[in-house]
Order: C-alpha cells, then structure tokens, then sequence
C-alpha cells in the first residue's frame, strides 16, 4: 500500500504514524505546507516515510501527489474536504478524512455516482466523532432491531483538571469553539431537530480514577445520521463531556458575546472577539507536559426494551509520546484508510461510516492498537 497523508498536524502526524506501523504499507507521504514540522514521535520512521510540500489549494499539485498513491488520508481542516473528495475521485484514488462539517459532509455526497464510476471509495467524518461513535451507534442499532433511543457521549480531558476550566486543548480550540456556538441536530420524534449547544445537561458516571461527568449538547458529533436515521429512530443524540462546572462557565461566555465571530471597533481598530478570546486563552490552556484522556459511552435501547452500550477510556500513551486524542482519531483515519485500500469497505461510491466500515473488523483493528471499546451492561 501506498498511502498520502494530508496535514502534518496532530491527527495527520498520528494517522502516518499508525500506516508506518503496518509491514504491509510500503510507503506513507505526509503532505504539508510545512513538511519539517514532524512531530517527534516520526523523528525515526526510516525510509517509508516521505515528506512532501503542499498548499491544498493547488489542486494541480495535489491530483499530482494522489497518482502516486492507493488513497489519501486528509487530516486538514474541514473547509478542504470537498476539493480534496473531488480530486480523489478524479484521480481514482481512495478518500478518507476527518469530516467536522455536516454541510460539506452533504456535498461530498454529490459525488456518489462519479465515485462508483470510478471504482473508488470516498469516507468523509472517520475520526471519532464524527467516526468510531457512528460505526459503534449504527452496530447498536443493528442490534436492538428497531431502535428507540441512541445515546452517544464522547469527551477529550486532561488527567489531571484544574481550574477554571479544567480543561485543554486536545486539538484545534477554534474548531471546539464552533462546536460550543453551532447548534446540534438530533433527532426527536424522529426527526431531524436542532438544539442549542451547551443545553440539557447531564451527568454520566465512568469508572474511577474518571468519576462523574457532565454531557451537554455540541454540534457535528454525529454528522448526518439524523438524516439517515430520519423515522426510523425516535430518540438519537450526541453530547459531549467535560469534567462538571465546565458548562457553566462557557454558556455565559458565549452569552456575553466573546466569542462571536462579527468584528466589533475597539479604540479605532476591528476587532473579532473570538480572535482575541483564543489569543487570550490558549497559552492557559495549552500544557504540552499535560497527560489527556478520551471517554466514550454510546447506549442504544430498542423500542422492546433490548439495550446494548459501549464504553472507552483510552489514555496518553507514555512510551510513544501521542496523545489519547490522536490515538482514537488519527489511529482511526488510519485504519479507515487501509480498510478501503483492502476491501474491507462495504463497496465504491461516497459512504458514511456507518454505511461502510465493518463494526467488528474496525473495532478489532483498534484493539490491536491497546484503543478497546468494551461492551457493557
């Protein structure tokens, strides 16, 4: 397998990372406007590691690095999905990414037809969530038969909290502001409804060390399964979870129009108050020596009583130096990835992860990388 990494970022750097661990891929190119910036856990990748210079918006460029290649895995921001899917395609090469827009999600959909022309197969949101808590909720759903309910809570924090916040940045806090602002689509009654982020919290209790969390409403966690599962699920939504207090904190935050997106004039000089809360925060929030975790439970309960849950604690991994965030997102890209290069997808064309990817074949991949999803009762 020859495999083309897009973005040398967190997730990107964890996605290369994971392919190099394989005999079977032969080479991984990781493409980046700034390719020296190799996180260090990459400093000893050898020779099947290549790296290449890349700004994205050169499709040219791009088309030309995919024709060298078995599939891409773009790890780069959401706003470059649809042009990278459509110069896959046009290249006719495999296509997955890490998705966190539900629109362009939708757009590239539009590129179903061409894709099964083709022969190729195009997986937008295979992180986490969006991703693993798709692949694991649509498992569920099988499961129970005709499904009442769909529960899914999924949260990256530090091991170790502190105030205010008691939180970190485990990956782009511009992109977990959108999540706090965007409204969220669920499904009630089944159909597809919105709700306001930060709303309906709840707790949610792990096993210690861990303890009591609390679940709040975030957009894009799910992408387009409310639509999927339009009438055929009554209740489904997502939350994301944060260590208790957090909520409170942030809803006036965004009440008071910190991190609004419209410039204001401050003494004669625009100004975005969300630039400037990020540029404010960030240093605070950002502890390099700081240790992460990612906690996930997805319940799903059908309309005769039948349940089924998973759960997911997965740790910093000391030894390599990468974070939990990246080990269940990046890692995640990766095998997604690998399994549309071997077949192991269910066909060509433009498929969600719940549409595609094999439940216990992608559940088994991640145990060998120590990430267990265990069920529970």
């Amino acid at each position: 397998m020859r495999m083309l990494v897009l973005g040398a970022g967190l997730q990107g750097s964890a996605c290369a990372y994971d392919l190099l661990q394989r005999p079977d891929v032969e080479r991984v190119t990781l493409a980046d406007r700034n390719p020296r910036r190799l996180a260090p856990f990459l400093n000893k990748a050898g020779k099947r590691l290549r790296t290449a210079r890349l700004d994205a918006t050169q499709v040219s460029r791009l088309r030309a690095l995919m024709r060298r290649h078995d599939a891409v895995m773009n790890a780069l921001p959401y706003y470059f999905n649809y042009s990278v899917a459509r110069a896959a395609v046009q290249s006719g090469i495999h296509c997955a990414d890490l998705g966190g827009n539900t629109e362009i999600v939708q757009k590239q959909k539009t590129l179903h037809r061409a894709a099964v022309k083709k022969g190729v197969s195009v997986i937008p949101d295979c992180g986490l969530a969006p991703g693993m808590v798709n692949i694991i909720a649509a498992e569920g759903i099988r499961r129970v038969g005709t499904a009442e309910t769909v529960k899914i809570f999924v949260g990256g924090l530090p091991q170790k909290p502190e105030p205010p916040l008691n939180y970190q940045i485990v990956y782009s806090l511009e992109g977990a502001l959108d999540y706090y602002t965007t409204p969220s689509w669920v499904l009630r009654e089944g159909r597809p409804a919105r709700v306001d982020a930060l709303s309906e919290l709840e707790p949610v209790d792990f096993p210690a060390p861990v303890g009591t969390l609390e679940a709040f409403h975030t957009g894009g966690g799910i992408s387009t399964m409310p639509w999927a599962y339009e009438g055929k699920v009554r209740t489904m939504e997502y939350k994301t979870l944060r260590y208790p207090g957090h909520a409170a904190i942030m809803r006036p935050i965004r009440e008071l129009g910190l991190l609004e997106m419209k410039p204001l004039m401050v003494k004669g000089t625009k100004v975005v108050p969300r630039d400037l809360f990020i540029a404010s925060v960030s240093p605070q929030l950002t502890k390099p020596a700081s240790r992460d975790l990612v906690a996930l439970r997805i319940e799903v309960t059908g309309t005769d009583g039948r349940r089924v849950a998973w759960q997911l604690l997965d740790y910093y991994d000391e030894k390599n130096g990468i974070s939990a965030m990246m080990r269940t997102t990046g890692f995640s890209l990766a095998i997604t990835g690998v399994m549309q290069v071997d077949q192991r997808v269910r066909g060509a064309g433009v498929l969600t992860p719940d549409q595609a990817v094999p439940f216990d074949a992608y559940v088994d991949e991640l145990k060998q990388r120590g990430v267990v999803i265990r069920e529970i009762q």
